[in-house]
């Protein structure tokens, strides 16, 4: 993710996560073999209450070069997105805009985020159930007008592991009043299925993110992915091919994921409907 020469802008949002994600950066630019510059920047939405002084002086502490940019989104946010409507959507496309045309003013060449492996996760859910697309966050990507490289170096951590990094690192977290705290977030419903899931199939979470990294186009049903129309029979063996009559082999955690009992089922599936009111 990171080369030779790089400048890498690293968001801060006052969150345990980019709090870690610049720590273990900061650690890696002591000790990898390339050198790389860092900077934090953070984009100060002008939420009200917003602890402004937190962060200058954490990174003044810590002797971290910082930007911090103040662009009043908050305020736009709430003019165009009636009462009682999730704010997420817009104000993440608000916040990239900033981010990137910050990035080309600094002359960043990656845009380093701190999602982790269970943002990533939730983002599939919520894609599938809301979106009806088969789609999450890589853990590397050029931004649409090609200018951009956004990388997120915790793709493969686990939320609670970050958690526990960032109480024993004691950093000064600070929460977000905008989005988090909206009730029946999509998002959030998903968290919690996760977590749950979590606590009673160990292991589960850790299968499904490994799909990710697994994926046979063949055996779904994207035909601008796959040429399933020009499909013909050949003298070998075709790779990819069918092995809908072989036997599948599950993990024992799968096996546990797959006697799901229905109550679990319909708990779940009346969260979804719930959060949809």
């Amino acid at each position: 993710m990171i080369e030779a020469g790089d400048r890498v802008m690293v968001c801060l949002s006052g969150g345990k996560d980019s709090y870690a994600l610049l720590d273990i950066l900061r650690n890696l630019q002591a000790h990898a073999p390339l050198e790389f510059e860092l900077i934090a920047v953070n984009l100060d939405q002008k939420q009200p209450g917003f602890p402004e002084q937190v962060l200058p002086e954490y990174l003044t502490r810590i002797g971290m070069p910082f930007q911090i940019v103040e662009q009043d989104t908050y305020s736009v946010v709430k003019r165009v997105i009636a009462e009682g409507k999730t704010t997420c959507s817009l104000c993440s496309r608000l916040r990239r805009g900033v981010l990137y045309r910050v990035a080309g003013e600094l002359g960043a060449t990656k845009i380093a985020l701190g999602h982790h492996r269970d943002d990533i996760l939730e983002t599939l859910f919520l894609n599938m159930f809301y979106g009806g697309k088969l789609k999450a966050m890589p853990p590397k990507l050029v931004s649409d007008d090609g200018q951009h490289i956004v990388i997120r170096p915790l793709a493969y951590c686990k939320e609670k592991d970050l958690a526990a990094y960032a109480s024993v690192a004691d950093f000064p977290i600070i929460p977000c009043n905008l989005c988090g705290s909206q009730p029946n977030l999509q998002r959030q419903v998903i968290k919690e299925m996760m977590q749950q899931w979590d606590k009673k199939f160990p292991g589960r979470l850790e299968t499904m993110f490994r799909s990710l990294q697994n994926v046979q186009l063949s055996h779904l049903a994207d035909t601008s992915r796959y040429d399933f129309k020009n499909l013909k029979i050949q003298d070998r063996p075709f790779e990819n091919g069918d092995i809908a009559f072989d036997d599948e082999t599950f993990e024992p955690n799968i096996e546990e994921l797959l006697q799901t009992d229905a109550e679990e089922t319909a708990e779940i599936s009346n969260q979804y409907l719930t959060s949809e009111r």
